[in-house]
Parts: C-alpha cells; structure tokens; sequence
C-alpha cells in the first residue's frame, strides 16, 4: 500500500519535473538582455567613476590629503552647504508649483488634460542652452523682470548674477520633473475616498488633508528626491546666470579640474556629492517604504 502511494507522487514530480526545470532557466536567459546594458554602465559609467574615486585618493600624492583640504579650505564646505540649501529650495517651490497643478490634471477632462501634458513637455521640446539664454534676457538690467518691477515703483530689480535669479530659472527647468511623478501618483488615487470623507460630514479642507494628500505621499516624496538630486548635479543655470562669488558645487569642481587641473580634489568633491546624492537616497527609500492604501488611512 505504502508502494503504491509513493509511484502516484513521484509519477507527479516526474511529470513537473521538465515544467520545473524550464521555470528555473528562464529567469537566466534575461541575463543576455542585460549584459548590453550592464557593459554600457560598466564602461561610461563606472570604469570613470573608478578613476575619479582613484584619483581623488593618489593624486597627487596617495593618501586623504584631498578630502582633508575640503574641510580645512574654508570654501568647498561653504559651497556644499549653499549647494544643498540650494536644491531644497528649489525641490520646495517646484513641488508648491507642481503639486495643484498635478492636482488640476487629475480633475480635468481629457482633452484639457492632454492640453496640459504638453504643456508639460513643451520645455524638453526645447533646448536648455536656449532656456537659460532666454532666462538671462528676462533677468538682466532693464530686462522683462526689471520693467515689470518698475511699473510699481521698484527700480533696480536685477536677479542676474544672483542666486535668486538661479534658483527662479532652476525651478522653471526642474517644474516638469516634478509635475510627472506628482501627476503618476494622484492619478491612481480612488477619489471615492474623499468623497467618502466628505459624505461623512468631513469638510473638503480636512479631507483633502488627512485621506488625498497622504494618499499622495509617495509622488511627493519622488518629485522631491528627483529635483533635488538633479539640482545638486546642476551646472548649466548656475554657470550662465550666476557668478563666482556664488558658484554651486558643480561649478567648483568645473574651476579645480579644467582651470586649475586639480583633479585629485575635483575627484573628491565628486566623491563627496556622490556620498550626499547617496545618502539622501538611502533616506528616501527608509521614508517612502510601500504600504497599502488601507494601511497608511488606518495611520491616519
């Protein structure tokens, strides 16, 4: 009896045994349409990243020398810190810009929706040498701003060469890396919810603020992380419209490395801003840990 109980279940195994094997290969075959991407990283990527971390270490001499100035230079931190103060800006007013108008494509019809899309998009359609020439225009003496400006008895409003007129022309350029993700994620909210809420005698204001916009979190906290991870890496805007007095860290390691041919401690200011970019996102990922619509209402 014993025998036959024991030939239907290996009967069973032998006939999912080829089905097993096939379900196990698969996932290895997708490793050959990884390898072009993987080459490409490893050769663009980080075969340079190596060297600069390398470099930063051995030249011009082997040791930490060159991070050891950074913190006894009395510039590269000064830079860093007006760096990092620079891109919150910059994440903070682009995500008070993108997070109504976000909201407004969600409630909008189809055809205003798509209207509102390529509004969106028109500024990749655009070249950002050309967005930062137009900027520089708008905010030079006697530009668009200034004149604006004077037809209320404010003269002299020139933001060119001001960290102002930086941060102003960096949000236009950073607005639509936050709208996307916004928009992405309030679109996939169940507005019965709110009006749930509402029903219930909640007023608009306070369920809008304890069941959407909790809802929407994670697109926040992914504009966010995005703008200000790519303006802590921004040169362009800054080199063209700002100046030396106020240079960010991009364009202090542009100065050590082309200027100066410093490249050991251009490499560690690289390495450094890699270390914060990484950090952050480290943080980021703690923060936004995926949890379920019902799980992060019943924390509400």
């Amino acid at each position: 009896m014993t025998t036959t109980m024991i030939e239907p279940e290996r009967a069973v195994a032998d006939s999912a045994g080829p089905a097993t094997r096939t379900r196990t290969r698969r996932p290895k075959a997708w490793v050959w349409f990884l390898l072009p991407g993987i080459a490409l990283l490893a050769t663009f990527f980080f075969i340079p990243l190596a060297n600069i971390v390398w470099q930063s270490f051995t030249d011009p001499a082997i040791g930490l020398d060159n991070y050891r100035n950074l913190i006894t230079d009395g510039v590269s931190v000064r830079i860093l810190v007006r760096t990092l103060l620079t891109a919150a800006t910059v994440a903070i007013l682009t995500l008070l810009l993108a997070y109504p108008y976000a909201y407004a494509m969600t409630r909008a019809s189809a055809r205003a929706r798509s209207i509102m899309t390529i509004l969106v998009l028109l500024p990749f359609w655009t070249s950002l040498i050309a967005r930062n020439f137009a900027w520089f225009i708008l905010e030079e003496g006697n530009g668009l701003i200034d004149r604006f400006f004077q037809l209320f008895g404010v003269d002299d409003v020139v933001l060119l060469g001001t960290l102002t007129g930086v941060t102003v022309a960096m949000v236009q350029v950073m607005l639509p890396y936050m709208v996307l993700p916004l928009y992405t994620s309030m679109n996939t909210i169940d507005r019965r919810l709110l009006d749930a809420a509402v029903s219930c005698g909640a007023p608009w204001r306070t369920a809008f603020r304890t069941v959407y916009f909790p809802l929407s979190v994670p697109g926040v906290i992914s504009g966010f992380s995005l703008v200000f991870i790519m303006s802590l890496g921004f040169y362009i805007t800054p080199a063209l419209l700002g100046t030396p007095q106020q240079a960010l860290i991009p364009q202090l390691i542009e100065i050590r490395v082309q200027r100066l041919l410093d490249f050991g401690a251009g490499g560690a200011l690289g390495v450094v801003l890699l270390l914060v970019t990484l950090l952050i996102l480290a943080v980021v990922a703690r923060i936004a840990k995926p949890t379920s619509t019902l799980d992060r209402l019943a924390d509400k």
